[in-house]
């Protein structure tokens, strides 16, 4: 048996993403966004209104960083996301977690998450069915102790997702399927 519920924000799991900027003093905001997504290979989507410190940080700087959270670090991003850059300027320094400037964009990196997509900004969103900000990423790094071999390894990073039902956090962890392989057991 099924039931409706009032939920309309239900898709499970969500990301749990840092988007990392420069205010224009050159000092660090972070900010927690669930809703955020790759549009194309090298696009991402972020669902972010204007009103954000850090949309108004990426029309000026025309960059960014979107860091996936990990387990290690769910205190710290959870902060992100309940305090505003628009009321507390110093957020970043108060988390503890350290950052170093992109190589290929002019927005920082949080050191302290294993991956982290550095991003330039295409375009601002606004109409009606708008997502918000959309960045090309122009480079992705890694941290090494996430790595085997030349590929991530997704049990290593400790992402954790969003549940929107619950507002908890969850942990991703273990592979249960080969994408793209074990569906070809029903083809006839």
């Amino acid at each position: 048996m099924r039931r409706d519920i009032k939920q309309t924000e239900s898709i499970f799991p969500m990301p749990v993403l840092l988007v990392a900027t420069y205010n224009e003093d050159g000092s660090v905001d972070v900010m927690n966004a669930a809703w955020g997504t790759m549009q194309e290979r090298d696009r991402v989507a972020l669902n972010l209104t204007e009103s954000h410190k850090t949309v108004k940080n990426i029309k000026e700087r025309k960059a960014f960083t979107v860091s996936i959270a990990d387990a290690a670090h769910v205190v710290e991003a959870d902060y992100f996301g309940v305090v505003s850059g628009n009321n507390t300027p110093n957020k970043f320094e108060a988390s503890g977690l350290t950052a170093t400037k992109s190589d290929k964009v002019d927005a920082p990196i949080i050191n302290e998450f294993p991956i982290c997509f550095e991003c330039e900004f295409i375009e601002y969103q606004d109409d009606e069915y708008g997502m918000g900000v959309i960045g090309k990423v122009v480079n992705t790094s890694v941290d090494e102790s996430v790595i085997d071999g030349d590929k991530v390894d997704i049990s290593k990073v400790g992402a954790i997702a969003f549940d929107p039902y619950t507002h908890g956090y969850y942990k991703v962890t273990e592979r249960v399927g080969s994408a793209f392989k074990d569906g070809l057991q029903l083809k006839k």
